[in-house]
């Protein structure tokens, strides 16, 4: 089980790091060099996912990724069709952040049948926009504000309250492309404020960045744009020894 993994990396003092791969970003020809350079990294899982899945081959693209990946292969959902079968979890997405009840329920309810039938293990996760520089996909097509940089008390307060309602992950994003990730303080006070594993994307581009968002308090970091632009910067991020 993924949650299985996941917590017992957390509770040996292993800080984890993932790939998100995003199918409107890669063509489909490229997958196994990406697969492979992935599997010979130090990465703990794949995220496949996006904001816009703009053709009719999600299902093609889990499938030759699950085919190929020694890791395990997890599902961040930008919409209800974004669902399949050759995964081996879902991270279940709540929009907590903003206020477009499409996204905190809606979306959930019309795929409710879909996720059952795939038989993919669930992980309930709250998600946090956060603003960045500009505006990108994730929050456009979330028709939601981000929560402002400089309130980290705001963030820890929906995070906490993520938690209260069940939610057994929170995921802190400023979305595909960011230049800056999260600052160290949202990310020190979300974690110090909840119980709950903490995943952290958006603008980690070097292993500095990965680093800096571990010591702020993350668990996972997630890696995205750096390695759509060049597949073997995957190499410029490397696991820390645990504690």
């Amino acid at each position: 089980m993924i949650k299985k993994i996941i917590k017992n990396k957390i509770s040996k003092g292993e800080k984890q790091w993932c790939v998100l791969i995003d199918p409107d970003k890669i063509v489909f020809e490229q997958i196994s060099e990406l697969i492979s350079l992935t599997n010979n990294s130090s990465c703990d899982f794949i995220l496949v996912g996006g904001s816009l899945i703009n053709h009719q081959m999600f299902d093609d693209f889990l499938k030759e990724i699950k085919t190929l990946s020694c890791k395990p292969v997890l599902i961040f959902p930008g919409d209800n069709q974004q669902i399949s079968k050759y995964a081996d979890g879902i991270f279940l997405l709540s929009l907590i952040s903003g206020r477009n009840p499409e996204l905190l329920i809606g979306q959930h309810v019309k795929s409710a049948f879909r996720i059952k039938a795939s038989n993919v293990e669930i992980l309930p996760c709250g998600y946090i926009l956060v603003e960045g520089d500009n505006l990108n996909s994730a929050i456009y097509m979330s028709e939601s504000l981000p929560i402002p940089k400089n309130k980290s008390s705001i963030a820890a307060a929906t995070a906490l309250a993520g938690e209260q309602l069940g939610l057994q992950y929170i995921y802190l994003d400023k979305g595909s492309g960011a230049e800056e990730n999260i600052g160290k303080k949202m990310i020190a006070e979300v974690k110090k404020t909840i119980g709950i594993p903490l995943i952290v994307g958006g603008g980690i581009n070097s292993q500095e960045d990965l680093e800096n968002v571990w010591d702020a308090g993350a668990d996972i970091a997630v890696i995205g744009t750096s390695i759509e632009k060049d597949f073997k910067n995957i190499f410029l991020y490397n696991k820390r020894p645990a504690k």
